[in-house]
């Protein structure tokens, strides 16, 4: 599924992007560029994560919470993304690195 930048504002700012080691070999491994998926993220396309999850993201908009995107890769990997609630920063990371 095509995920184009253009196609949607930010709904939040990302403040400072870090991304662990195992996240940036995972993506590289799969294909995936680091900003698709930040750019999913930012335009509040969380991904693979259940109803309830979805909820407190769009709820996390309103009153300034973290924010959880979870990705899953070609080959079983799953890349999270968070925001921090003050927006300072947002990292990506492999759920078992949480």
């Amino acid at each position: 599924m095509n995920h184009p930048a253009a196609s949607k504002p930010m709904l939040f700012p990302l403040g400072k992007l870090v991304a662990t080691p195992n996240a940036l070999k995972a993506l590289e491994k799969n294909g995936v560029t680091p900003m698709r998926l930040i750019s999913r993220h930012m335009q509040g396309d969380w991904g693979d994560i259940p109803r309830d999850d979805a909820k407190a993201n769009t709820d996390a908009l309103r009153i300034s919470a973290r924010l959880l995107s979870s990705y899953p890769l070609e080959d079983g990997a799953r890349i999270w993304i968070i925001t921090e609630a003050d927006r300072s920063a947002t990292t990506l990371l492999l759920p078992s690195e949480y």
